[in-house]
C-alpha cells in the first residue's frame, strides 16, 4: 500500500530575512561571521530593523530540505509551530505553496511570535545568521500528528529541537510512529556545537533510533570525539545502518553496511552558501525515497546543493528534475 507522503520532516519553523551587508556592518554590530548565533527577542528586533532591501523567505533547515523534495516532485509534510502573526502566515502560505503540506498551521494569542533568522551575506558569500527562536522552539509531541508521520516511507529530523526537553520527546514519539508504520527515520545533526551539546543523547538516538544520519565532516567527528574523519565514520557505520558525510567542496562519503560509494563534489564559488547542507539532504533523500543507489542519491544531492549555491536563498530556483535528466540520473 503506498503511503501518502514519501518525507515527513520535524523542525524549526523559521522566517529567514537576507540582507547583503559589508564586513564592516559586521564588526559595527558585532556579528560573528560565518556562523548561526542564537540571539534574544530584543536583539533580534535591533538587527532586523538595521537591515537594509530585506528579502524574505521561509526557512528553517528541514523545511528547507522539503522545499527542495517538493520541486524534486516528492509528496511532503512539514511539522513546525509558527505564530498567528504576519510572519507566520507568510510563512504557512510559503510552505504550502512550494508544494509542502503543513498539517499544524499558526497558532494563536498568548504565544512566542514567529521565529526568525537575520542573516547577512557579506560579498564572498559567507552568511552570518542570527536566529531569534521564539515559537518554533516550542514544538512538542502535541504538535506531532502520528497518522501523519505514519502514513510517510521517511522521517526527517533536525538536530536544533534537541535543545529543548518537548523538542527531544517530540523527536522519539515520531520515529516510533514512523518505524510503526514500516517507514525509515533519520537525523541532519544540524551543526558541530549542536553537537557538543547533546553527544550522549546523539549517540544514543543514532544507535538505538534511526536508520540513517547526514552530517558534516565536523559533525561526525565531534559525535564520536574521534581524532580524524575514518576513525568517526567507522564509529557511525557501526552505530546506523546508513551514513552519510558531506565534505564542503570534497567528495561525499556514504556508508551502507560494507557498501560505501565516494561521490565526487564539482568546486563552485557561492554566491549565497545558505541552504547547501539543506539541499543536499533534499537530493540523497530524493534517491532514497525513489530506490536509487547509493551513487546516483549522493550524485543528486550534490547537483541540488550546487544549484542552491549559485543564487541568493536557501531553496532550490532551477527545475531540478530537469537538473537530474541532464546528468543522466
Amino acid at each position: 500500500m503506498s503511503k501518502r507522503y514519501q518525507v515527513v520532516g520535524i523542525g524549526n519553523a523559521i522566517v529567514d530575512v537576507i540582507a547583503q551587508t559589508d564586513e564592516s556592518f559586521l564588526e559595527h554590530m558585532g556579528i560573528h561571521k560565518g556562523i548561526m548565533q542564537l540571539v534574544e527577542r530584543e536583539r533580534g528586533e535591533t538587527l532586523y530593523a538595521a537591515m537594509d532591501d530585506r528579502v524574505q523567505a521561509a526557512g528553517g533547515s528541514v523545511a528547507n530540505t522539503l522545499a527542495g523534495l517538493g520541486n524534486m516532485g516528492r509528496k511532503t509534510a512539514f511539522i513546525g509551530r509558527v505564530r498567528d502573526d504576519a510572519l507566520g502566515r507568510f510563512y504557512a502560505e510559503a510552505m504550502t505553496g512550494d508544494g509542502t503540506d503543513f498539517p499544524n498551521g499558526p497558532v494563536g494569542a498568548g504565544e512566542l511570535p514567529t521565529s526568525r533568522s537575520m542573516i547577512f551575506v557579506t560579498p564572498d558569500g559567507e552568511r552570518s545568521m542570527n536566529t531569534y527562536l521564539g515559537i518554533s522552539s516550542e514544538v512538542g509531541p502535541s504538535d506531532v500528528d502520528e497518522d501523519v508521520v505514519a502514513d510517510a516511507e521517511i522521517l526527517f529530523l533536525e538536530g536544533y529541537l534537541y535543545d529543548k526537553d518537548q523538542g527531544k520527546e517530540a523527536f522519539h514519539a515520531a520515529a516510533r510512529a514512523i518505524r510503526k508504520g514500516g517507514g525509515m527515520a533519520g537525523i541532519a545533526l544540524s551543526d558541530p556545537f549542536c553537537v557538543d551539546r547533546h553527544r550522549a543523547d546523539f549517540q544514543r538516538l543514532v544507535a538505538e533510533e534511526l536508520d540513517y544520519v547526514i552530517g558534516n565532516e565536523a559533525e561526525f567527528t565531534t559525535l564520536y570525539e574521534a581524532n580524524d574523519l575514518e576513525e568517526a565514520l567507522a564509529a557511525a557505520s557501526f552505530a546506523c545502518p546508513l551514513v552519510v558525510c558531506t565534505r564542503s567542496g570534497d567528495d561525499v562519503v556514504l556508508i551502507r553496511g560494507e557498501e560505501r560509494v565516494t561521490v565526487p563534489v564539482e568546486r563552485v564559488t557561492p554566491v549565497d552558501a545558505t541552504g547547501a547542507g539543506d539541499q543536499f539532504a533534499a537530493g540523497f533523500l530524493n534517491g532514497l525515497a525513489t530506490g536509487r543507489s547509493l551513487e546516483v542519491s549522493g550524485r543528486m544531492g550534490c547537483i541540488a546543493a550546487a544549484e542552491v549555491i549559485s543564487h541568493m536563498g536557501a531553496r532550490p530556483e532551477a527545475d531540478l528534475k530537469a537538473l537530474f535528466a541532464q546528468a543522466g540520473l
